[in-house]
């Protein structure tokens, strides 16, 4: 077992990353059906919590059945993190986790995100007021450093626990290389070996398969793995992992029955959470994914994506169901899905 603060997981859980504009409840719903252990909303700007704006708040809705699960906040102010935190205890998740990872420009050169990577102090004084200010467990996710150069998360690690925190999640990047590259696990392995570290340390970075999460469980010894990118329009892989890891076996690739029911369940979700306008909008991102590799598929995306009812849409779901009803569809490679990274940390 993995213990957070007084949240009980499984052995090597598998988390959620939080991912702006995708991390929402609908998405969290598919997840959760498909294995997710411990699931983030998306991040939340602390000023935003405390100008009461709408967006913000909203993001703070959870639901019974997501449970355990995280809110996450972001800022680079003591005293707005602080206040950001009491409003967020208030709301009643299992923990709180502080992005100090988010590498797009207009978080991380703010001060707050990655950003705060430039300044181990002010990440510590950070931390500290957010801990003071919650009784819930707080645990943070971050990345390797801020450049090549500063690659300081083993200090980080150290002094953040020394804060406070229950639990670290490390992407294996830098600020600087964005999502470029591969990510680096070493230095998370270093950070997990370190004897002075007692909280849980989880993995975060290209996880894209089965056989990639027992790779890296056996070679970097950490303690769990946070996927990101790899469950857009893919939320099977939680169940596939935690297969393969148990019995050494591939489960067979989702059905087009199943593509279809789960994009169903994240359509009418969406629906029910942001209204019909919203919910049927930004649902539009998401059909790409779910139909990625079916042949002559794009005029059947080329509906969904105007279509104004959920109804029309479902009748077109209904139809792709028909049309390719045996067709399976291997796994995509996260590089090659359509996902513009705002800010997946």
């Amino acid at each position: 077992m993995v213990t957070i603060g007084n949240i009980q997981l499984p052995e090597f859980p598998l988390l959620l990353a939080p991912m702006e504009d995708v991390s929402d409840p609908p998405f969290r719903a598919v997840c959760k059906d498909n294995g997710a252990d411990l699931m983030y909303t998306e991040f939340i700007s602390s000023e935003g919590l405390i100008r009461d704006a709408i967006k913000s708040r909203q993001k703070l809705d959870i639901f019974e059945y997501e449970r355990p699960v995280g809110i996450q906040i972001f800022g680079g102010d003591e005293e707005s993190l602080s206040l950001a935190a009491k409003i967020v205890d208030t709301t009643s998740p299992d923990l709180l986790d502080i992005n100090f990872g988010c590498p797009v420009k207009k978080v991380a050169m703010r001060g707050a995100g990655a950003g705060v990577l430039k300044d181990v102090d002010l990440m510590v004084r950070l931390t500290s007021a957010v801990v003071k200010s919650t009784a819930l467990p707080v645990t943070v996710k971050t990345r390797l450093g801020w450049d090549d150069n500063n690659r300081n998360i083993e200090e980080v690690a150290e002094r953040l626990q020394d804060a406070g925190i229950k639990a670290l999640a490390i992407h294996g990047r830098t600020r600087m290389q964005m999502y470029k590259g591969e990510a680096d696990w070493s230095l998370i392995a270093k950070v997990k070996n370190n004897p002075r570290i007692r909280i849980p340390i989880f993995g975060n970075g290209d996880i894209d398969s089965p056989q990639k999460a027992l790779e890296y469980k056996n070679r970097y010894g950490v303690d769990g793995i946070m996927i990101g990118r790899a469950a857009i329009g893919y939320p099977w892989i939680f169940n596939e992992i935690k297969h393969y890891l148990k019995t050494g076996e591939l489960l067979p690739p989702p059905t087009i029955e199943d593509r279809i029911a789960v994009c169903r369940k994240h359509l009418h979700k969406s629906f029910e959470w942001k209204g019909p306008k919203v919910g049927i909008f930004e649902m539009r991102r998401h059909y790409t994914n779910y139909l990625k590799g079916l042949p002559n598929i794009k005029e059947y995306r080329a509906k969904l994506v105007t279509l104004p009812t959920v109804e029309e849409i479902d009748a077109v779901l209904d139809e792709i169901g028909r049309v390719y009803a045996g067709f399976t569809i291997e796994r995509t490679p996260i590089e090659l899905i359509n996902y513009h990274e705002k800010c997946p940390v």
